[in-house]
């Protein structure tokens, strides 16, 4: 679970980060937090039945005993480095009064680079090394070679080989430019590791300790899975083991009625469909009576659609009166089980993760819910805001179609045929600005001639079509002289009827 969600946040570094993409960053480094709490506690318990066990039997325990002393102390400085470092990145984007579990300006892209990175008080080299040192003296402690590998990878200190990397150092890599909330999110993800490495060790020292003389009077079957959801493609991985084994023999395990061929215990499957899923199976082994004993096991686990969502900061708003389309998700949940409510106007379903927004009112801010299914009931993912704004005015336009039955907006500043003006039909109006292309109706507007003797001579049309007389007007127009279209009214997909603010000059070609 730990390495998705670092691959997730590793993604969302390469995106240009919304409020939407740095609340995601906080449900992660909220997950981390907690996955490091509780494995804090859990090493503490172990801890402390190490210290019974020193006292009941001194001789036997002290070897084990002092080790554990060594792990503790070592991943206690490092955790408390990285909440240092945290605290001292909040306190520059926030002030004085900064709080790790409230920060205001997640958005802040210089704190992460002054703290690390600044030019003689960077602290990014020493974590460099702390780091470093700090997993070569922990997988030298691991007899396992898979949890070898595994603590390796997590503290690896490679840049990764990508273009925008190249020449850059790893604290440079890390926290250049970073938001607060990422840089955050990856010192957590760095306490969460080394909460794990120190518990492998200190369960490593526990079994040591009686590995000689244990009696086992129960077996319990656990499926330890690397990740509870998987995006589409990729592969769910899962550990099956016993709670208690013999090194001399291992159990034999059956998914479904199926006999599982690795000696390890490892169960890999790709996962080509989304959904949700559960690995069921079971294990056996003889006793030490020689009756065989079955465990039964099963792990529920997420396929989802691989997804990535990129949205401007500035583009917070939505139009009173239109619908607005919204896209909305959550990491690691599938769309089928996430809703969406909005106050200050209606919000309408069109598919999953699909909806129509459309605010009631120009004033003030609307505020849109996303709630997910966890664990069959319904927990609120977070608030999003969004300011209402009137619809833009649009740009008036005549619609003029070529020999060849193609059309062009023609917005007035330049020749236009006379034949091309003839033949067209009236006066249109739209938001056509490349993002947006959203239909106004005109209901009325005025043409400007001058006649010979320099008098202005205004024409009224009672809707968006040409009057009788204007056409007239254009047909007896010369070449090289020109005329005005202006006090274009046109009504919205809002309803409001607005007057344009400009004129179209006509040139006639």
């Amino acid at each position: 679970m730990i390495n998705l969600m670092y691959i997730v946040l590793m993604a969302m570094l390469a995106l240009n980060v919304s409020s939407d993409v740095l609340n995601g960053f906080t449900l992660v480094n909220d997950g981390l937090t907690r996955s490091a709490n509780n494995s804090t506690t859990q090493n503490q318990n172990i801890f402390a039945s190490l210290e019974q066990a020193l006292k009941e039997n001194p001789e036997k325990v002290r070897p084990w005993y002092d080790k554990a002393v060594y792990v503790k102390q070592m991943s206690d400085s490092l955790c408390n480095y990285a909440e240092q470092l945290k605290l001292q990145i909040v306190r520059y984007a926030d002030g004085s009064d900064a709080d790790l579990s409230d920060i205001r300006n997640r958005d802040n892209t210089e704190a992460a680079s002054h703290v690390m990175l600044a030019e003689g008080i960077g602290q990014g080299r020493e974590l460099y090394d702390a780091i470093n040192q700090y997993r070569d003296k922990v997988v030298s402690m691991v007899v396992d070679p898979t949890q070898k590998d595994i603590i390796a990878d997590n503290f690896s200190t490679e840049v990764p080989r990508r273009a925008g990397l190249i020449g850059k150092n790893w604290q440079e890599a890390m926290f250049e430019d970073m938001p607060v909330a990422a840089a955050v999110t990856l010192l957590t993800k760095l306490q969460n590791d080394v909460r794990f490495a120190e518990s492998e060790i200190l369960h490593q020292l526990v079994s040591n300790i009686d590995v000689k003389d244990v009696r086992v009077n129960q077996i319990s079957a656990f499926v330890i899975p690397n990740a509870h959801t998987v995006v589409r493609g990729g592969k769910f991985s899962a550990q099956i083991v016993m709670a208690a084994i013999d090194t001399t023999q291992r159990p034999d395990i059956y998914i479904g009625n199926t006999l599982l061929k690795n000696s390890r215990g490892l169960y890999e499957t790709v996962c080509n469909s989304t959904g949700d899923f559960t690995l069921r199976g079971y294990l056996t082994m003889p006793n030490g009576n020689g009756d065989v004993i079955r465990r039964e096991f099963e792990q529920k686990y997420t396929v989802v659609e691989p997804s990535a969502t990129v949205s401007a900061t500035m583009m917070n708003v939505l139009y009173a009166g239109y619908q607005n389309p919204i896209s909305v998700g959550v990491p690691g949940v599938p769309i089928n089980r996430i809703a969406a409510s909005m106050t200050g106007g209606t919000l309408t379903k069109r598919a999953d993760g699909q909806y129509i927004a459309v605010p009631s009112a120009t004033s003030g801010d609307v505020t849109i819910t996303i709630t997910a299914q966890n664990e069959g009931r319904a927990q609120e993912m977070g608030k999003f805001n969004f300011h209402v704004r009137k619809l833009p005015d649009p740009s008036a336009y005549i619609l003029l179609t070529d020999a060849k039955g193609e059309t062009t907006r023609y917005k007035g500043g330049r020749p236009v045929a006379k034949a091309s003006l003839v033949s067209a039909k009236g006066v249109s109006a739209a938001i056509d600005d490349g993002l947006l292309d959203i239909p106004f109706q005109v209901t009325s507007f005025e043409t400007v001639f001058t006649d010979n003797l320099g008098n202005s001579v205004v024409e009224k049309s009672a809707g968006a079509s040409f009057s009788d007389r204007q056409m007239d007007m254009f047909r007896r127009i010369q070449r090289g002289r020109r005329f005005i279209i202006s006090r274009v009214h046109a009504t919205g997909p809002d309803g409001v009827d607005r007057t344009l603010p400009y004129a179209m000059e006509i040139i006639v070609n």
